[in-house]
């Protein structure tokens, strides 16, 4: 019998969701599939994720952050 290798598809702890309407635009973030605020600026994430304990070093590292309907630098909708 052998095994089949398929890769890890991992979850992130961290899932920023697309920008929101409102004055200012922001993003709902997730942490560990649970809703634990807005973020209206990238420094919004740090802090709730610090909050859950969690030190991201790499903003950019899929395995850390997942970033729906933009990336760190999408803050207002298109």
């Amino acid at each position: 019998m052998t095994e089949i290798a398929s890769p890890h598809i991992g979850r992130p702890r961290i899932l920023v969701l697309g920008v929101q309407p409102g004055t200012p635009p922001f993003r709902i973030v997730e942490i560990d599939g649970h809703v634990v605020g807005e973020a209206k600026a990238v420094t919004d994430v740090l802090e709730a994720a610090a909050a859950f304990g969690i030190t991201v070093h790499d903003l950019d590292d899929p395995d850390v952050v997942r970033w729906v309907g933009g990336d760190k630098f999408t803050w207002t909708r298109h």
